[in-house]
């Protein structure tokens, strides 16, 4: 029996999985699909925009170093400011108004089969074992454990986390509801060979039917007809039907040669009630779904699987404090269900009515200002706008000794910061077999000490409480 089955060898049950194993947990991932490596992951297809939020879980784990190299990019020091902050509903941000409170890592564009390779590769390396071509068909589970079943085998285990998107079977299987908005649009992303690409504009144009995107990429562009969800996407959709989608979209007589690859999407937003079910739990497009806008899926799903995982691991560990795992759902709930209300927004701004005309013009004249670009950075990269620390991501403190505070985490342990270096926290943070460090720290906020999570939340600032009692709180003394 293992202690966790996750379905789903994306990138959030790989990320999930090296969380697990990297604090001892046996670990394995059923995934259904048997190539890893398929078109729809790599350039340009497979092309997806970590946040800032999620370059930061990389660099916490000591993953960032492998992941630049396989996404081709220069190493983290050797990178300039992007030229692009990101969109709202297809508006450009302006990065010369973003101004967040702390400095933070640049979010970066790589592909889906770049992320899997390296998370996989770490997953395997503490010790998850990855099975392909094994499709979930059913589960039972008990006060003790889950059995998957997969065709004609069984997989036990404590443990069962459904990372298999936004179709996902364990969500089915297990009986979890699942609310939300349905569509007003379909979406198409495509890889074809353009007769005459100079009719289109490059990057996203909103346009009075709805919305189209070129990237430079030749033939890779995007589609959203706002047809109310009404296509039939059982199927690949044809030359002919992209060509008619785009020009009607675009408003030009533009023509489609070939299409190598075609998929539809929706902007159907949809969360699951509840992220856990006696012994099943739900992370990623498995737990919420939303239309691509802002390309917020993923790192949505890399947030819960950094959150999740130790947690999760302490719980097997059988050294989770009372009511640990609880707080998976109470923190990250209503983050997805705020994205899902962020993805609903652009979506009402982008419709080609007058009323989101208008709404698109007021749109306009906020982002156009420092507050307004900053507001919806911090929403799309995972910074908090907040100077509160407790609850958020911890700054990356640079201690006298010049290590980083992301260095300090990289074996998923919690870590103190004691900023006054008189050893007074010391012998409370052994007990609970935290990290205590008192260096003073060069960029000090003027807090006395810290208590940091695995997952590099501050869960404790000095003036907010006891120091113990948020030992107590997170940790197994």
């Amino acid at each position: 029996m293992h202690d966790v089955v996750i379905a789903g060898a994306g990138p959030v049950g790989l990320f999930l999985a090296g969380e697990l194993a990297l604090a001892g947990s046996s670990v394995l991932v059923l995934e259904k699909e048997s190539d890893p490596h398929s078109a729809w992951r790599t350039m340009p297809l497979g092309m997806r925009g970590l946040s800032t939020g999620s370059v930061e879980a990389f660099y916490r784990r000591g993953i960032l170093p492998a992941l630049l190299a396989e996404s081709g990019l220069p190493p983290a020091e050797e990178q300039v400011r992007p030229r692009s902050a990101g969109h709202f509903a297809g508006i450009a941000l302006d990065p010369a108004n973003v101004d967040v409170p702390y400095p933070a890592f640049d979010g970066i564009m790589t592909s889906l089969d770049a992320v899997e390779t390296v998370l996989a590769e770490r997953a395997v390396k503490f010790g998850a074992e990855i099975r392909r071509g094994v499709e979930v068909s059913g589960l039972v589970q008990d006060d003790d454990g889950v059995v998957v079943q997969a065709g004609q085998d069984e997989y036990p285990a404590r443990w069962l986390v459904g990372c298999d998107g936004g179709r996902s079977a364990v969500r089915r299987f297990a009986g979890f509801s699942f609310d939300g908005t349905e569509p007003q649009l379909t979406g198409y992303a495509a890889l074809a060979t353009i007769a005459d690409p100079e009719k289109l504009n490059p990057g996203f144009t909103l346009t009075p039917n709805g919305m189209y995107l070129t990237t430079p990429m030749p033939g890779h562009f995007g589609v959203m007809d706002f047809d109310g969800g009404a296509y039939d996407r059982s199927q690949p959709p044809t030359r002919e039907h992209l060509q008619a989608v785009l020009r009607r979209v675009s408003g030009t007589d533009v023509t489609l040669d070939e299409v190598q690859l075609a998929s539809s999407f929706t902007d159907r937003a949809k969360q699951t009630t509840e992220y856990r079910r006696g012994r099943v739990l739900l992370a990623g497009d498995a737990a919420h779904i939303h239309s691509p806008l802002g390309g917020q899926g993923l790192n949505l799903g890399i947030g819960d699987a950094m959150n999740l995982g130790w947690k999760l691991a302490a719980t097997v560990g059988g050294h989770a404090p009372d009511g640990l795992l609880d707080t998976y759902f109470t923190e990250r709930h209503p983050v997805g269900a705020k994205v899902l209300d962020w993805s609903r927004a652009q979506v009402a701004v982008m419709r080609p009515d007058p009323h989101s005309r208008a709404i698109q013009a007021v749109t306009r004249d906020l982002l156009s200002t420092r507050d307004g670009t900053t507001y919806v950075f911090a929403r799309t990269s995972g910074r908090s706008l907040s100077d509160e620390l407790v609850g958020h991501s911890a700054p990356n403190f640079r201690l006298a000794d010049g290590t980083r505070l992301g260095e300090l985490l990289h074996d998923g342990q919690g870590v103190a910061l004691d900023f006054t270096a008189d050893d007074r926290l010391r012998d409370t943070a052994a007990r609970y077999r935290v990290q205590y460090q008192a260096i003073p720290a060069r960029d000090d906020l003027g807090y006395d000490a810290l208590l940091i999570r695995p997952d590099g939340v501050v869960a404790w600032a000095s003036g907010h409480g006891s120091f113990e009692d948020a030992l107590s709180h997170w940790f197994w003394r």
